[in-house]
């Protein structure tokens, strides 16, 4: 099996973490349903091979990387302060 289909529980939950993205943001992102990203992440069943797939990707668009171990963390550019913005802050500097 890939590893591009293949996810743990913990791993979900730690890339949300870093991106402090809610269950309802992931599943948007991956066009996916809240309950399918809650099932994986609480281990309830297993998770078909295209989901994993749409979740890395939208994991990855967001700039997580998956190490080799697994571990997922947060890719920055040399030009990045490390500080994150959030998006309600970005939108009101977009309409001053």
């Amino acid at each position: 099996m890939s590893s591009r289909t293949v996810l743990s529980a913990d791993q979900p939950r730690a890339a949300r973490a870093l991106l402090n993205w809610s269950r309802v943001r992931l599943a948007a992102k991956a066009d996916l349903s809240e309950m399918a990203i809650s099932d994986l992440e609480n281990g309830f069943r297993k998770s078909r091979p295209h989901n994993i797939a749409a979740i890395r990707k939208a994991f990855e668009d967001a700039g997580i990387v998956f190490t080799v171990e697994g571990t997922p963390s947060l890719a920055r550019s040399e030009g990045d302060s490390g500080l994150a913005t959030d998006n309600r802050q970005w939108r009101r500097r977009q309409r001053k």
